[in-house]
């Protein structure tokens, strides 16, 4: 019949331009996503074990339009598929113009954002746009509490023993005078860029020099506390990288929670040792030498055994420069925003190793 000879035709020609590569199959994408998921990929494993909505009423509180005056425009992403591109951009430490073009280009990607192939995928400006306004309203830091809080409720987070440690966050070296520099490690910022409005926008006056084994270190330092038996990051602070690590210690620390406290040599003082004693909390503090005072056997031998644990929180930081993809090395300025993605970084690790911790039945779930 007429009918299906010309079917047989359109079939055939659809045939003829697919195999020249100008159609793709119906079931291609549905078959190519089966072999993605088959390698069981991290952004998969997160996206079906965390309740994303709980971060909604925070992220929607930061964008409140208060003063609007009518609905024309385009309208808005999704709040929560904006966040998880950020946690995605963090967990590969993409630039904004590389988020856009993976986005794009990764179909493991767009499975994890929701979002299929047609559908329009948020530009650079616009996930810049978007961590601009968390920074200005301070949502990183409420959304970092509200999952540590919410571990804490189910028990997971026990506070059988806190880990400190810092680890320094690199960002681009500025080229300045000796003169501007030297205000600016006064805390004075120069006229010249004072007058200059543009120019001020582009220098980081927060960041500090300092040497680690000879070695000078330029940025800020990302300073946390973390559950011994987790490896959780449940409090952090960021300064600028001249600060002495033992300096964040008692803002790091919660005596009404915090029982014992492991942290290297760095951390050992008399005044962090009365501190500690004071608020009843149990040190573990790793015995340092003195000239003229070496340690004792006993103290050699605490140490090691401290070391043990203490030795945790090294995991954290290699997490976050492995396999976060060197997440502490920044091209950002400003201190304002440099906290703002540490605090990314630091919510998008705790999201990571909650998984692992589940994956691995390490704790049972309530």
């Amino acid at each position: 019949m007429p009918i299906i000879r010309d079917i047989k035709n359109i079939l055939g020609i659809i045939d003829i331009y697919k195999m020249q590569g100008y159609l793709m199959g119906l079931f291609d994408y549905e078959f190519q996503m089966e072999k993605i998921k088959a390698h069981n990929p991290p952004l998969q494993r997160l996206d079906a074990l965390i309740e994303w909505e709980m971060f909604r009423p925070l992220l929607e509180e930061a964008f409140a339009l208060a003063n609007r005056k009518s609905n024309a425009g385009r309208k808005p992403y999704d709040k929560i598929l904006m966040f998880k591109i950020l946690i995605l951009q963090r967990y590969y430490n993409l630039s904004d113009d590389q988020t856009e073009f993976q986005i794009k280009d990764r179909l493991s990607f767009q499975d994890f954002l929701g979002i299929d192939l047609g559908d329009p995928v948020p530009d650079a400006k616009t996930i810049w746009h978007f961590k601009e306004v968390l920074k200005e309203k301070g949502t990183v830091r409420k959304l970092f509490d509200l999952f540590t809080q919410t571990l804490q409720q189910q028990g997971i987070v026990a506070h059988e023993g806190a880990l400190v440690d810092a680890s320094f966050v690199t960002v681009p070296i500025q080229r300045n005078t000796r003169t501007q520099n030297k205000q600016i490690k006064n805390n004075k910022i120069p006229q010249e860029f004072q007058d200059n409005p543009h120019k001020l926008s582009q220098k980081d006056c927060d960041a500090r020099w300092t040497k680690k084994n000879k070695q000078s270190v330029y940025g800020y330092k990302d300073h946390i506390c973390a559950d011994q038996k987790t490896k959780l990051i449940i409090r952090y602070t960021l300064t600028p990288a001249s600060v002495h690590d033992s300096g964040e210690l008692e803002k790091l620390i919660d005596p009404n929670k915090d029982r014992v406290l492991y942290a290297d040599s760095a951390y050992f003082s008399q005044e962090t040792e009365t501190w500690l004693k004071v608020n009843k909390i149990q040190s573990k503090v790793a015995r340092r030498a003195y000239r003229n005072r070496p340690l004792t056997h006993k103290e050699i031998q605490q140490n090691y055994k401290h070391s043990k644990t203490r030795v945790r929180v090294e995991h954290i930081f290699g997490t976050l420069t492995c396999q976060m993809h060197n997440a502490l090395h920044l091209l950002a300025i400003g201190k304002e925003r440099i906290e703002s993605i540490v605090g990314l970084n630091n919510l998008t690790y705790n999201l990571v190793r909650f998984e692992q911790i589940v994956r691995l039945n390490k704790i049972p779930l309530p």
